[in-house]
């Protein structure tokens, strides 16, 4: 079991890692629009052969389902949309180090929009250190324009995006104690019938697709965005969620590497070493991954004990108590 958890682990870091090389890939003959309408409709299938095969409850009331409308905006179409359209001008390795700043920008939200949850002097080192790393890895040639400032910022936004998300889910969502399965579902759906419903302005350059960019786009849809929810959902119940949070520290690793060996990106100096100050940075805020605490009472409605349920909710990496949950690429 714990071997397959491993293993689990290690492609969910890849499937995350490598999702910006696919959105690159797939920019060669697609629109940003497009490749989101890939891959939200790519992945709810994938999500919905997994509902089946688990036979997991689909939430029905009508007021759930408009709060995970929220969620499928913030969590799913405005961040893959810009991330999308950044990606016309970022390296993808770049865009990965970015997306490693949204548990830092989730603490920034959670900490202005939830009454219990307070800057600490160690939260205030640890975000002070996270910026660092950000303004490190524009460099002063995007703060004086040289640079794709307004690519950064929107992925800056994307993961501002995910910290509305994630306190949302920990508000509204993560108490009902539902299964991660259905909701991610639920969720990625929903994204996937807006961008259905954009289809009319999406279609009217028709994309241009080959090997590459069709492979890409499977991978994108129905593995980092299908099949990841799965994988870490596993791992948040056999590791706890702070332990899972670990994949955060990976993610930049792979999408970095990825974009050099297979796309030949070049790697600056100030790339590294942002990527270590923002990665710093969280482990200051958050603390590092600590054994799970596993109580043995209080079952929710999910069949599994309600702290657990609660972090399940929204694929978590951490605890929704920590305010920062998966990093959701």
């Amino acid at each position: 079991m714990r071997a397959k958890i491993v293993a689990q682990f290690v492609a969910l870091a890849c499937a995350w890692g490598s999702s910006f090389l696919f959105i690159k890939v797939a920019l060669a003959g697609m629109t940003p629009g497009q490749v989101v309408w890939g891959r939200l409709v790519l992945g709810a299938l994938t999500l919905s052969a997994i509902v089946i095969v688990t036979r997991s409850r689909i939430p029905r009331e009508p007021g759930l389902w408009l709060r995970l409308s929220v969620v499928a905006v913030l969590l799913c179409v405005v961040p893959f949309l810009l991330f999308s359209w950044a990606e016309q001008h970022l390296a993808s390795g770049m865009a990965s180090i970015l997306n490693a700043t949204t548990p830092l920008l989730t603490l920034v939200v959670s900490t202005v929009a939830l009454a219990d949850e307070r800057l600490t002097r160690r939260r205030t080192a640890g975000l002070l250190t996270g910026f660092l790393g950000v303004l490190t890895l524009i460099g002063a040639s995007g703060l004086s324009g040289g640079g794709h400032l307004g690519a950064e910022l929107a992925c800056l936004g994307a993961t501002t995006c995910y910290g509305f998300a994630f306190v949302y889910l920990r508000r509204h969502i993560a108490p009902r104690a539902l299964p991660a399965v259905s909701v991610a579902f639920v969720q990625v759906a929903i994204g996937a019938l807006i961008m259905l419903a954009a289809t009319p302005w999406l279609a009217r350059s028709a994309p241009r697709l080959d090997t590459g960019i069709t492979l890409s786009m499977v991978a994108l849809g129905a593995v980092s965005t299908g099949l990841a929810y799965l994988w870490n959902n596993n791992i948040v119940q056999a590791w706890g969620a702070v332990n899972a949070a670990a994949v955060t520290y990976l993610t930049p690793v792979v999408g970095v590497t990825a974009g050099v060996v297979l796309l030949d990106e070049q790697l600056t100096w100030n790339q590294p070493l942002g990527a270590g100050l923002v990665i710093v940075g969280i482990l200051a805020a958050h603390g590092a991954p600590r054994p799970a605490h596993r109580p043995a009472e209080s079952t929710g409605s999910a069949g599994s004990t309600a702290p657990e349920s609660a972090e399940r909710i929204s694929g978590a990496a951490t605890p929704v108590a920590d305010s920062t949950e998966r990093i959701a690429p």
